[in-house]
């Protein structure tokens, strides 16, 4: 959904204020969700450990509420990281491909991949797939560190945008040819009658 940049509605607001790295760590699925649940109240605004208690105080800032400490149960606040495949190990699998929200692993199946450190979000979400556990999490070159906040987070978000929109396409593709398919096996089958 398109966000107006004249009257940003609050959910747009506070998703902007998110780390954008979609982990689900605050137990929902991504940013915009979590976004959704602070805006309807089914959220607490400290359930974000990307986030940290920078991100805390935003949110409360914008919601004039009085900041917390982050709730533990959803995890701890760590240095930014970004995931790190060790290429004599990788076989090639590509689930840490299908597993990355931003579209941050290159590789092919059977071929090894590699991690464009540079788009990293560090969310984590590519080491569990990992069958032969060749991922591992490093600390963030300062270039990744040395950006704010807030331009991370937007190249982030458009980052994950893109990959979405990228399989809403994809399923659209895959329905068009399944219907094709059908269709093609339906006037086969008359012609056999």
């Amino acid at each position: 959904m398109p966000v107006s940049l004249e009257n940003p509605t609050l959910i747009d607001q506070i998703n902007a204020l998110l780390p954008q790295t979609q982990c689900g760590q605050c137990s929902f699925q991504g940013c915009r969700p979590y976004a959704e649940a602070i805006a309807s109240g089914a959220a607490d605004i400290n359930q974000c450990p990307p986030g940290g208690d920078e991100g805390i105080r935003d949110l409360a800032d914008l919601l004039g509420v009085p900041p917390k400490p982050l709730n533990a149960k959803f995890g701890i606040h760590k240095p930014a990281s970004v995931a790190f495949i060790i290429e004599e190990d990788c076989i090639g699998c590509t689930k840490c491909i299908a597993a990355c929200p931003v579209d941050a692993i290159l590789g092919a199946s059977k071929f090894m991949h590699t991690v464009i450190v540079s788009e990293c979000t560090g969310c984590e979400l590519c080491v569990a797939p990992c069958p032969v556990d060749c991922i591992v999490m490093q600390p963030a070159p300062p270039s990744n560190t040395a950006r704010s906040r807030a331009q991370k987070s937007a190249q982030a978000k458009r980052r994950y945008d893109a990959r979405c929109l990228r399989k809403e396409m994809e399923e659209a593709e895959k329905a068009e040819r399944a219907k094709k398919k059908k269709l093609a096996l339906l006037k086969m089958q008359a012609a056999k009658k």
